[in-house]
């Protein structure tokens, strides 16, 4: 049956699954969702009185839907961003204040509810939109067609500036730019939401029987089915809606609970059991030294835990409010280490802290360990994943217990592991990742980090650009012996070690830049007087109020894989939500053991990577390894081509008016979008990700086919066809393929359910380039192409071992030809067109009788 919004609604409530992050599911089938409601909008219940859905307020890693102050790009419109294959969840929702307050919103948008389930299909079932901003029209059989699903949605064609019929642009003979699709407002059809929500009788989504598979849209070019299809097989939510059952009853009212503090609560539980000795304990001081001075917010409150045989605690929870208390807490992490490795206690004693001061909820615990457990974890692990407190575990070495990556996994905290390599700088990253933010990116900590061994000297440079500057501080780490070091600032000012502080007993110098740093090239030169490991790591926050910092967020596809299916690395790159564009970025995973894979990430929009130019860099990792590996990221400026963008990709469908009657009737204008972008200057970012685990099912190692051609283009010249498209890889997006073959249909169809049979095109001498390379190359097809001639095409890719890729996205292309002057596109209503029709044929016929009739009257000569 469709589902009407309400009936999506109950969906929306039902079918969530509890190991998504950020939803929960209650023991009577229903769902809090975790929203994030940005510290940097003022408190206002009308606010939260218009928000239709059972929520839980919380910190923003954890939200799936985020309510703040608007993306540059989009304003109050809402979007989902969703970077993932087709089916694949998205990251979140972003809503604006604006758009939850302002109901004459509702009239271009739709209902908040229709607009909210849109967004959700995004965020939950991985579909993509039914709307193209980019292509709005296009040609079939011949006639123009507006980009839409169902075909069954009927509207008019207008010129959205002057009201008149609308004209072609005689290099496309498609309409200009200011023509728009006018639906009417009244319609008989029933899908689809991801087309236009807003209608009153859209009420579900297109299925393979109604899907327009012409359209160049996202859903073609991505999924190539039907949304329907893909939430009911390829979705998170797969199987839950094979059982779906009718609802029995209404869901329940709203209910509210605001649980976000205004201060983080942390508590540190450290081991110091005897494996812990030597450069370990040493490390953990180093990296627990950095995180009290550098990384924890001021007026957060921590306390600190140690565990071995027994567990004790080193400090309550004490707010930071000073330097001196960061200091005080740096003197009393442990220095030694002995005895056993009783997790449990440590584990018991870590959530007891927050009770007397009702901070369990929203609580965090960071736990580090490098052994196995001398107890028995499932005497505690499952009440401390019920306790309610976010736990994030470190793994230090490859031998720390299964139970406590499920444990970080299911509390949403992050699971770290660290290899005893110290050039790595694992421990050190891995503390400084453990952000969190109430959407107040000024207060979030930017951080570099790199490390080198060596007997003689260490230089490199860490530039400070204009979005940071103030708390910077570069902290330096040695193994064995005090090296000799400077700093010097962009205007040439050296910094000695007469500045900065030296604690022997961690091995750590640090250089804490008083104000503001200098905007620009901040060089270090450290000379080592003996062969050891050496490790510089720089930190800063925003500079102003009115400009937050460039942030990167790293993270795996999965947390888990056993080589049947490849892993993705992505990397997001932003201010302000604004996509940072052209820089370059590398990304190393590191196994526990053997050597590191490092993989340049690429924003092509080709491969893994979803989207060109949106700030989010991706690639495909296929050299898996068994064990655990971790995920570090590094940024920096490329050549000094990296740029901000406002480039949209989707969101909720803006209708500019609807046709009442035969008559356009306008809604408000969508306010335009701007923003100041100014030039990115020489920037450097290093991110840690969470770690993944690797369990290989065969001793083979998986052989991968070439990736999906995603961006297959295709355009008639004359009797030409030039075909244009990025080539993949033999394993996915690296190396490459063996070959190609291209076919054409004047069927759509044909190509997506029958493409071998379809007509192949001759391409001997053609052999692919390597992957991520362009591939353009023009096509005689053996027959003189007519005018109003619409071809479809497709590629599949073959690598050496002749494993098949995906059929590629279908390109369709007509030809046209091109008008000399534009002209305007008549805009008739097929009803019009009948009743036309038939009084010309009515005229016709009266004509016809009235010649005859003249004709019969005529006198006649006589013969």
């Amino acid at each position: 049956a469709a589902m009407d919004s309400r009936t999506m609604f109950v969906l929306f409530w039902m079918l969530l699954s509890s190991t998504s992050s950020g939803i929960k599911l209650d023991g009577n089938g229903y769902v809090d969702i975790v929203i994030a409601i940005s510290s940097r909008v003022p408190e206002d219940n009308t606010l939260i009185n218009k928000i239709k859905v059972n929520m839980y307020f919380f910190f923003f890693f954890l939200a799936k839907i985020i309510i703040d102050k608007a993306n540059p790009a989009y304003g109050d419109e809402p979007y989902t961003n969703q970077y993932g294959e087709c089916g694949a969840e998205g990251q979140y929702i972003h809503f604006t204040p604006n758009f939850i307050r302002d109901t004459t919103l509702i009239k271009p948008y739709g209902s908040k509810g229709k607009v909210f389930v849109h967004e959700w299909a995004h965020l939950r079932w991985g579909v993509y939109d039914e709307y193209s901003g980019e292509k709005p029209f296009y040609y079939s059989n011949g006639n123009i067609e507006a980009t839409r699903c169902s075909k069954n949605i009927d509207g008019q064609l207008s010129d959205v500036t002057t009201g008149s019929p609308c004209r072609t642009d005689p290099q496309t003979s498609l309409p200009t730019k200011s023509c728009k699709f006018f639906p009417n407002k009244y319609q008989n059809t029933q899908s689809s939401i991801m087309f236009i929500p807003s209608l009153d009788s859209v009420t579900t989504f297109c299925r393979e029987n109604e899907h327009n598979y012409e359209a160049p849209n996202l859903q073609n070019k991505k999924c190539n089915k039907a949304t329907w299809t893909v939430i009911f097989e390829d979705s998170v939510d797969k199987d839950a809606l094979r059982s779906l059952k009718p609802l029995q009853s209404s869901p329940p009212a709203p209910a509210f609970k605001v649980v976000q503090r205004m201060h983080r609560v942390v508590c540190l539980v450290l081991d110091v059991s005897g494996s812990m000795q030597g450069s370990r304990i040493l490390r953990l001081q180093q990296a627990a030294t950095h995180f009290l001075q550098n990384i924890i917010e001021d007026q957060a409150s921590v306390a600190m835990v140690t565990f071995s045989t027994d567990a004790s605690t080193l400090s309550p929870l004490t707010r930071i409010d000073s330097d001196t208390t960061r200091e005080r807490l740096v003197t009393l992490l442990p220095k030694t280490a002995s005895g056993s490795t009783y997790i449990c206690k440590g584990l018991n004693l870590g959530l007891q802290v927050p009770y007397s001061l009702y901070y369990l909820f929203f609580y965090e615990i960071i736990f580090l360990t490098d052994g196995e457990a001398s107890d028995n974890l499932n005497s505690c692990v499952p009440s401390a994943i019920n306790s309610g407190a976010v736990i994030h575990t470190i793994a230090l070495g490859n031998k720390a217990d299964k139970a406590l990556r499920e444990m970080a996994y299911k509390t949403e905290g992050k699971f770290i592991t660290a290899s005893d390599d110290i050039l790595s700088n694992q421990l050190l990253n891995g503390f400084s990742s453990l952000t969190v933010t109430t959407g107040d990116n000024n207060k979030r900590t930017s951080s570099d980090s790199v490390g080198a061994k060596t007997s003689d000297w260490f230089n490199g440079t860490v530039p400070v650009d204009q979005t940071v500057g103030t708390r910077t501080s570069f902290t330096i780490t040695y193994e064995t012996s005090l090296p000799n070091i400077y700093i010097t600032s962009p205007s040439g000012s050296i910094y000695d070690q007469m500045r900065m502080r030296h604690d022997e007993s961690t091995k750590t110098v640090t250089l804490k830049v008083p104000g503001i740093a200098e905007t620009g090239d901040w060089k270090y030169s450290i000379k080592s007087p003996k062969l050891q490991s050496l490790t510089v790591t720089a930190t800063s926050q925003a500079a102003r109020a009115d400009i937050p910092p460039i942030i990167v967020k790293a993270n795996m596809d999965q947390k888990f894989n056993d080589g049947t299916k490849p892993m993705t690395v992505y990397a997001e790159v932003s201010q302000n939500y604004k996509p940072v564009i052209n820089a370059e970025v590398w990304a190393t995973l590191e196994p526990d053991s053997g050597s590191a894979e490092t993989l340049q990430l690429l924003d092509n929009g080709a491969g893994a990577d979803a989207f060109k130019d949106d700030g989010v860099y991706s690639r495909y990792f296929t050299k898996m390894k068994n064990g655990r590996s971790s995920l570090k990221v590094r940024v920096k400026n490329q050549g000094g081509q990296t740029r901000f963008t406002l480039q949209k990709r989707g969101g909720a469908p803006y209708v500019p008016g609807y046709v009442v009657d035969g008559v356009v009737e306008l809604n408000p204008s969508k306010p335009p979008v701007s923003a100041e972008l100014f030039v990115i200057g020489s920037f450097t970012r290093t991110a840690t990700g969470e770690s993944f685990e690797v369990v290989l099912k065969s001793t083979t190692p998986p052989n991968f086919p070439p990736n999906r051609i995603t961006d297959l283009s295709a355009e008639i010249q004359e009797d030409t066809v030039l075909l244009s498209w990025t080539a993949p890889g033999e394993d996915l997006d690296q190396g490459t393929a063996k070959y190609y073959r291209i076919m054409w249909s004047f069927d759509l169809k044909m190509l997506r359910f029958n493409f071998s049979n379809a007509h192949e095109v001759n391409i001997s001498g053609i052999s692919p380039q390597e992957a991520g390379s362009v591939e353009q190359h023009s096509f005689n097809l053996g027959f003189p192409i007519q005018n109003g001639t619409t071809l479809f095409f497709a590629v599949q890719s073959e690598d050496k071992e002749l494993v098949k890729s995906e059929i590629s996205n279908i390109a369709q292309a007509s030809k046209i030809l091109p008008h000399l002057e534009p002209t305007k596109v008549l805009d008739i209503d097929p009803k019009i067109v009948l009743i036309a029709v038939a009084v010309c044929l009515a005229a016709m016929v009266i004509i016809a009788i009235i010649g005859i009739t003249t004709w019969a009257l005529k006198p006649k000569k006589p013969s």
